[in-house]
């Protein structure tokens, strides 16, 4: 096993490519740290990861990233139980569109936020405390294929995600010499319950039926269909594991073929 006795701690890990991160580190050998905002899905992913592991190796803490308090909070809540951090997955997220000419500024503050800021903070808390404990770790930021390019609709959170994977570039960059790798993942189209608020996003905008953007997004990618948040597990283990310690500032296209650089 690839993790044993490791700690890893997953933003946004009570559902989708989070909670399926949380089930590969486990069976990798990891305790696992579900940080999430919302406690009801947090006691829900628990139930689910206590099937496959003692009850000691899983932890919930309620987490908000864009609150520092919360943020410092969670890290020194998980060190007195854990004594350290190894592994940090910064998964949290939300999504927002709208025209350009309709994007109003609490929907820009908010992405913003949560994508970009609150990730960064998370990082620095937890690198932090890497640091201080003096034995390196593997942080993981997601950012998305939308970091890669604009669309019409999705001006913002496609800016956030640009944003996350040029602070995974200067991260790593900083934080290797403390032996702290620092490197991204960029999911493409993914089937998780996000996708039918998306879908119905797309559907009022480009005067769509529900359901038709979802299939057609799913089709034009090149592997043949939308992605599964199993898909990504593998690229965090590598990610979070030794076998990666000479990949640095990198961010790893996941995404069936959509996005090529």
């Amino acid at each position: 096993m690839k993790l044993t006795n490791k700690i890893a701690v997953i933003t946004g890990g009570a559902r989708g490519i989070g909670l399926a991160i949380a089930q590969r580190y486990l069976s990798e050998g990891a305790s696992v740290v579900v940080a999430d905002i919302d406690r009801g899905a947090i006691d829900d992913a628990l139930a689910t990861l206590q099937q496959q592991a003692p009850a000691e190796k899983v932890m919930g803490v309620e987490l908000n990233v864009c609150d520092q308090t919360s943020i410092d909070a969670m890290v020194k809540t998980v060190i007195e139980r854990f004594s350290g951090i190894d592994i940090l997955v910064n998964n949290a997220a939300i999504f927002d569109m709208a025209p350009v000419l309709e994007v109003t500024e609490e929907s820009f503050d908010k992405q913003f936020a949560v994508n970009t800021k609150g990730m960064f903070f998370t990082l620095q808390a937890v690198a932090r405390s890497m640091v201080a404990r003096g034995q390196g770790g593997k942080i993981i930021n997601m950012a998305s294929q939308a970091g890669r390019r604009g669309e019409a609709l999705v001006s913002v959170y496609c800016a956030s995600k640009a944003a996350v994977i040029s602070l995974t570039q200067s991260s790593g960059l900083d934080l290797i010499k403390h032996r702290i790798n620092v490197n991204g993942i960029a999911p493409g189209v993914v089937d998780t319950p996000m996708w039918e608020e998306v879908d119905a996003l797309f559907a009022r905008f480009e005067n769509r039926p529900l359901g038709e953007k979802k299939r057609l997004v799913g089709e034009a990618v090149p592997f043949g269909r939308m992605g599964l948040p199993e898909d990504h597990t593998g690229a965090a283990l590598f990610l979070a594991s030794q076998d990666s310690d000479y990949v640095v500032a990198q961010t790893l296209n996941v995404d069936g073929g959509n996005w090529m650089s």
